[in-house]
C-alpha cells in the first residue's frame, strides 16, 4: 500500500506542473490587453470596474493589472520551464492559451455589444 501511495505522487506533481502551465499562459495572454490599453491611454474593463468585469476602468488601472498578469505570468512559468515540443507542459500551455483566449474574446466582445446597444 505505501509503495503504490509513492507511486502516485510524481504523477500529482506532474499534474500540479501542468495546472500552472495552463494557468500561466492564461496570465501572459489576459495582460496584452490590460497593457495595450493602458498604454494607448484606453479605458478597458478589469475586476475593479463597475459592474466587475463589464465597466470601464481607467488607463493607470488597465497598465498596472497588465503588469501585475505579466509578472505572474513569467513567476509561473520560471517555476515550470516550457520547451517547444508536444509534450504534456508544452501542450497545457496551448490548451490553456485557447481556453483563455475563447473565454476572453467571447466575454469582452459581449460587453462591447452592450455598450454599443446603451
Amino acid at each position: 500500500m505505501e509503495a503504490e501511495a509513492r507511486e502516485l505522487r510524481p504523477s500529482r506533481r506532474l499534474s500540479h506542473g501542468l495546472y500552472r502551465v495552463f494557468f500561466c499562459w492564461g496570465f501572459l495572454l489576459h495582460c496584452i490587453p490590460h497593457l495595450a490599453c493602458g498604454l494607448r491611454g484606453e479605458t478597458f474593463p478589469t475586476p475593479f470596474a463597475n459592474p466587475r468585469g463589464k465597466g470601464p476602468s481607467a488607463p493607470i488601472v488597465n497598465f498596472l493589472w497588465g503588469a501585475f498578469n505579466l509578472l505572474v505570468g513569467i513567476y509561473l512559468l520560471s517555476r515550470h520551464p516550457v520547451t517547444v515540443d508536444f509534450e504534456p507542459s508544452f501542450l497545457a500551455l496551448v490548451l490553456g492559451a485557447l481556453a483563455i483566449g475563447i473565454y476572453l474574446s467571447l466575454h469582452f466582445g459581449k460587453v462591447q455589444r452592450d455598450r454599443a446597444g446603451s
